[in-house]
């Protein structure tokens, strides 16, 4: 029978204030980007920002439900939420917003009046938590590691990473998938799996990596022939290559991106001004609105902040000391990471374009409160700051 020892602490100390008030600062640059881009720019009412300010609000009444579950009952119910959202993978492919896959080229929305909600979103803090328990279980039957163990880590990470993320490339997003593979990869770094096979897989993967860029730029034909990769993401690749290279085809949008966020300058143009424009600004691009009304120095607070917000989030992890809540925090810090240098590396013409959200900032419901959800698996535990004492018998003391 395993010990459970629980600190002592007061109400308020159990509430981390600092995540807390990240999250309302970007809750505020939020708002005020999607308003300046949709109606001081575009033109639009304000309407998509009262919408993201519900977003908001749902997401807040979302972690308040969250942090009432302690690390036990995520333990049990982990593999119910992973289950329940493979199901949802499965039902948007039959009833997924036929509207909304003839604009993006998606099948990846539900519709619901005047809401589209992406399923594919919410099941990344699922996955989170059930890959940490299947860790976690997995560590503790092992305790004393090697290759064989290691590997067999690796084939039930596989086991439970293919089905969504198969299920996700049916609805032809590749952004989604990428997010999914980043989680995995940093849980992996974090498992204990060891370097002998963590670095040849990395070459691997920097090899073919590699190759498909070559071969997308070189040998296009061949790619598209394959089936390994679609026209329009080639074109991605190609407009990355070589922004203006093709500035009224593929490249507009990249071209124009970069061009606005360059536009700034050190200050910026000021709120809601711009005199460029810039596809899907109001989403993935929202970081070019930033860029223009506020140049560098504006961009750089914000980076910032994010990376307050992540350090938050790693102190807290470190102050719970249990390797269950380890894991979902790893998950948690990797899928907001992700999203943020994948976001901003396209926008300015780093990284490809893939249709990865700016975290806390960009329109889009499902993506906002994903990442709100995630928030709340932080803020739960230094809310129930529980240290958790392992045994070979019970991985996780429960009985």
């Amino acid at each position: 029978m395993n010990k459970l020892s629980n600190k002592s602490v007061g109400s308020d100390s159990r509430i981390d204030y600092g995540i807390i008030l990240n999250i309302l600062i970007l809750a505020i640059i939020g708002l005020l980007s999607v308003y300046a881009t949709t109606t001081l720019i575009e033109g639009a009412d304000i309407r998509p920002t009262l919408f993201h300010a519900l977003w908001y609000a749902i997401g807040a009444m979302a972690i308040i439900i969250i942090i009432q579950f302690d690390s036990e009952q995520y333990w049990k119910l982990s593999a119910y939420l992973y289950g329940f959202g493979i199901l949802l993978l499965i039902a948007v492919l039959l009833f997924y917003d036929r509207d909304m896959h003839l604009s993006t080229g998606a099948r990846s929305w539900f519709r619901f009046g005047p809401f589209s909600f992406q399923p594919s979103e919410i099941f990344k803090p699922a996955y989170i938590v059930f890959m940490s328990r299947v860790i976690t279980e997995h560590n503790n039957q092992y305790t004393h590691r090697t290759i064989k163990s290691d590997w067999m880590l690796l084939g039930k990470m596989a086991l439970f990473a293919l089905p969504p993320m198969v299920l996700i490339q049916l609805q032809n997003d590749l952004g989604t998938n990428l997010v999914i593979l980043s989680i995995t990869v940093g849980l992996i770094l974090l498992s204990g799996v060891s370097w002998k096979i963590i670095v040849p897989v990395a070459a691997a993967g920097t090899i073919i990596g590699g190759l498909l860029i070559y071969l997308a730029a070189f040998q296009r034909e061949f790619l598209i022939n394959s089936g390994l990769i679609q026209s329009y993401q080639i074109g991605r690749i190609e407009a990355w290559l070589n922004p203006f290279g093709d500035t009224q085809g593929n490249a507009y949008q990249l071209a124009q991106s970069i061009k606005a966020v360059g536009s700034g300058q050190l200050a910026g143009k000021g709120f809601g001004v711009s005199e460029v424009t810039v596809p899907v600004r109001e989403s993935d691009f929202i970081f070019t609105t930033i860029g223009e009304n506020f140049g560098f120095l504006g961009s750089t607070g914000l980076l910032l902040i994010y990376f307050m917000l992540i350090y938050q989030m790693v102190q807290t992890c470190f102050e719970t000391k249990n390797e269950f809540y380890t894991y979902i925090s790893t998950g948690v810090i990797s899928m907001i990471m992700f999203h943020i240098l994948e976001n901003i590396g396209m926008t300015i013409g780093l990284l490809p374009i893939t249709g990865v959200p700016l975290p806390f900032v960009s329109q889009g419901g499902s993506a906002l409160l994903s990442n709100m959800i995630g928030v709340g698996l932080i803020l739960s535990m230094k809310y129930h700051h529980r240290s958790y004492m392992f045994s070979n018998n019970d991985a996780f003391g429960i009985d």
